[in-house]
């Protein structure tokens, strides 16, 4: 029988029966029925898929409309003598190919990094041998040993537990270690967090001792399952590739359709085909923005510089932009909302000054030379608890030096601490779970009757509230026991006070969710701690505030997708969820519309980060797979830090809106001139090098420079953009359309004009007016709403600087002698250059009042 292929729910079974299942027994496989074995299931080892190569992956980078559109407009350049054209081109198209190429390579580093976090070497008993082999080579049913320390080497059914505890937050998300036990588990639909019999690799043991059965090797443990998740889960086109690829299909269809118009139309008028011919292809490449992906990897790339100095790094350049369309964020609670670290929220104390001695004492928790705290997450908050209350536990300890110990185990739930006094007496301090100290009491140090019904209600109120609740008791010693038993000193013990723990919120996070809400964005925790605890830190944070629910892990196993899809519109925390459990969520999200980041720093998150639009992975706390599968990275795993992205990531948005509505206005003008020239009857008014001239220079360098203009003042109080908005949505287009329109209308009105009254220089006057109309919509377009008089001119000095430098190459380009010869123009005298510059004024003053029409009737006529 093929071992591996075994599918039983080991918690629920006894230690026994797994051993029975499994064929093996506590003595573990013979040498030869483990190499069988090894040699039918294969090594203990994550396996990856076959993938393309290298090659063939940059090659893909190539295979989108708008790609193939510039490579023709570069070959066409090439062709006709513009070698400057078809190289900017060219270098632009291999940088966003190499950008693209490093993007789908980190899949196989998300893999690679689950496999770094594999034991190197197990402890195996075989044939009653203890032995130390290369964990690759453990087969099912081997019986593996564990300590303090260990990388658990495959998912293990427990067969003993000696105070043994496991770190599983890598997997679950848990934020303590797991006490674990042998015993099984009556719950089948238990959550990976509740399985207290199982240990699963990757995990690591904190505490104690342990041995176990090889229940699941290689790709069939906990961790293979999300590596198979990794290997199936593509990565979602951001909503600005989706845009601008619809963008690219439009205007290729545009473009083509245009260049045959003019061509047909110039042959008509009698025109020299070899002219005509040249036009229509220098039209072509105008039309063309082959600005546009410098533009948008210059932007994204100068946000993430800005991120990083906000403690935010991006992996993936688009991840910068989608920020700023997110309309739901998952976090994981642990670390990213709080602080990964408990404290003592609440504390009832019974026994005054006992129960201080009690927290300092009972525990083996200390205080670094440094001031920070060494030992078990929740005995370091008691610690501190102490400190707060006045302890000086160097002191205790030294009046009340330990003698003895029973320490913690998951079937008794408590530990005690025994102390002598100088005088030869002693006292014990036990501490546990709130129901396990109760039952040992029998009085209590305060000065009411000890009522155990009325403090277990205390116990279960502070509980619902999501706390993490510990009694804490003590007995007195005439002699104090050196090798004390159970039964003997945890009973007859005077109860001395509750303590309700949390991992409290970040100090920064209520604000951050606060910020979210205004920016109409929602946040969902995602987590592997318990429902009343990940509710309790929701409420705090407002992530509750609007009516939303909770759902378990066993709840959502139990919903089918399109149920989730409905559901998850009122969810807002999800607790107990397994890793494929994160790819349902994100994935329901999705398919009702949502875009979705995901925070997370597990490896039970990286199928989930890889999943969403954005996964933001965390940089000091978080796993190396969820940060090769994640897109940004939190250099400081705080929640609020997203906002400053968000943030960024809109304004980015908005710069690339503003760069298309400046070249589609702008080359759809250039467009529009040439093609309606010849039908009006009027010559072409520019030579195919005066096109190129201001396709190159004037819309380039100032459309570059936009990537640097300032947020807008409601950039974080407007909601987030509809998922399948257009990028022509929100007057964008209906602004191309007038005043590409404006424009035509003008420089076709002064063509006739000119022509007309004989005028010598009147292709030098459209040539200079064209340039110069598109400087003044550059300008006038930085805002939405606001008046460039308001902005001011220096709020983007790079803006200022390239409409500067256009002016001074545009008057050379008229001027100057040999640029004369290149693009044929003639000088004009300062009443022509007065006219052109006249005319050019008409766009900008046009565009400023659109925007004081839209300041006086309210923005919403372009913005939601």
């Amino acid at each position: 029988m093929e071992m591996r292929t075994l599918r039983v729910p080991w918690h629920r079974t006894s230690a026994e029966e797994a051993l029975a299942a499994l064929g093996t027994g506590r003595a573990g496989l013979s040498p030869e029925e483990a190499a069988r074995r090894l040699a039918l299931d294969g090594p203990n080892a994550l396996k990856e898929s076959r993938r393309r190569g290298p090659g063939a992956t940059l090659l893909a980078q190539f295979a989108d409309v708008m790609v193939l559109l510039l490579l023709a407009a570069a070959a066409t350049a090439a062709a006709i003598g513009e070698i400057h054209d078809a190289a900017a081109i060219a270098a632009i198209l291999t940088l966003n190919a190499l950008i693209g190429f490093v993007q789908e390579r980190r899949a196989e580093n998300a893999i690679a990094a689950l496999k770094a976090m594999a034991a190197p070497e197990a402890v195996v008993r075989r044939g009653g041998v203890d032995r130390v082999v290369p964990a690759a080579e453990l087969a099912v049913g081997d019986v593996v040993l564990l300590e303090a320390g260990a990388v658990v080497p495959a998912d293990l059914r427990l067969l003993e537990s000696a105070r043994l505890a496991v770190d599983e937050s890598a997997l679950t998300g848990e934020s303590v270690p797991v006490e674990k036990s042998a015993a099984a588990e009556p719950e089948e639909a238990a959550a990976l967090g509740d399985r207290r019999n199982m240990a699963y690799a990757g995990t690591v043991a904190t505490a104690g001792r342990g041995l176990g059965v090889v229940a699941a090797a290689g790709m069939d443990t906990e961790f293979g399952r999300v590596a198979r998740l990794l290997e199936r889960t593509e990565e979602t086109q951001t909503p600005l590739q989706r845009r601008l690829a619809a963008f690219g299909r439009s205007l290729a269809v545009v473009v083509l359709g245009v260049c045959a118009l003019v061509f047909a139309a110039g042959l008509l008028r009698g025109e020299a085909p070899l002219e005509v011919l040249l036009t229509a292809i220098s039209l072509a490449v105008a039309a063309v923005p082959e600005a546009l992906p410098a533009v948008v990897t210059i932007s994204l790339a100068l946000g993430a510089l800005k991120m990083a100095r906000r403690r935010a790094l991006v992996r993936r350049l688009p991840a910068v932009e989608t920020l700023g369309s997110v309309t739901c964020i998952c976090s994981d609670k642990t670390g990213t909302l709080t602080q990964n670290r408990m404290r003592v929220e609440v504390l009832r104390a019974d026994g005054g000054s006992a129960l201080t001695r009690a927290l300092a004492l009972c525990g083996d928790a200390k205080r670094g030379i440094s001031g920070d705290f060494v030992g078990d997450p929740t005995e370091t908050a008691l610690l501190a608890a102490a400190l707060g209350a006045g302890a000086d536990p160097d002191a205790l300890a030294a009046e009340l030096p330990r003698v003895a110990e029973l320490p913690f185990d998951a079937d008794r739930r408590l530990m005690t601490t025994v102390h002598r006094r100088a005088d030869g007496s002693g006292v014990s301090f036990t501490k546990g779970a709130a129901e396990a100290v109760l039952a040992a009491c029998v009085s209590t140090a305060g000065p009411a009757p000890f009522d155990r019904e009325a403090l277990r209600r205390e116990a279960d109120r502070l509980a619902g509230d999501g706390l993490r609740v510990l009694a804490l008791a003590s007995r007195e010693w005439e002699s104090p026991p050196t090798d004390p038993a159970a039964a003997e000193v945890e009973s007859g013990l005077t109860f001395l006070g509750l303590a309700g723990l949390l991992d409290p919120p970040r100090p920064r996070a209520k604000e951050a969710v606060a910020l979210c809400r205004a920016a109409g964005v929602r946040t969902v925790m995602i987590t592997g701690d318990h429902p009343l605890t990940a509710a309790a830190v929701a409420r705090r944070l407002g992530i509750l505030e609007d009516g939303g629910a909770v759902m378990t892990g066993a709840e959502l196993a139990e919903t089918p997708l399109e149920d989730l899809r409905r559901r998850a519109r009122k969810v807002r925390v999800y607790a107990r969820v397994a890793p494929e459990q994160k790819l349902k969520i994100v994935t329901a999200l999705q398919e009702d519309g949502e875009i979705v980041a995901m925070t997370g720093d597990g490896v039970n998150d990286a199928p989930a980060l890889r999943r969403a639009e954005i996964g933001v992975a965390m940089g000091k706390g978080g796993t190396a797979a969820a940060r090769e599968a994640a897109a940004m990275v939190l250099l400081d795993d705080d929640f609020a830090t997203i906002v400053g992205a968000v943030r960024e990531g809109r304004r980015l948005y908005d710069n690339i809106r503003r760069f298309v509505k400046y070249q589609l206005t702008t080359n759809s003008a250039e467009v529009l001139i040439v093609a309606l020239a010849p039908l009006l009857g009027l010559p072409i008014p520019l030579l195919p090098a005066q096109i190129l001239w201001v396709n190159l220079l004037t819309d380039g360098l100032p459309g570059l420079a936009l990537a640097a203009e300032p947020e807008e003042a409601d950039a974080m109080s407007r909601g987030p953009r509809p998922p399948g908005e257009s990028v022509f949505a929100r007057g964008l287009g209906v602004h191309a359309v007038w005043v590409g329109l404006l424009m035509t209308a003008l420089v076709l009105g002064a063509q006739a004009s000119l022509v007309g009254a004989g005028s010598a220089h009147w292709r030098t006057m459209l040539f200079t007016v064209v340039a110069l109309s598109q400087l003044g919509h550059v300008l006038a377009i930085r805002s939405e709403t606001e008046s460039l008089f308001s902005q001011g001119l220096l709020s983007n000095k790079p803006l200022l600087a390239a409409v500067a430098g256009m002016l001074a190459l545009q008057a050379a380009a008229v001027y100057a002698p040999p640029l004369q010869a290149v693009l044929r123009t003639r000088a004009l005298s300062p009443g022509e250059a007065a006219a052109a510059l006249a005319l050019s004024c008409v766009v900008f003053l046009a565009v400023e009042a659109e925007k004081a029409v839209k300041r006086r009737y309210g923005r919403g006529i372009s913005r939601k």
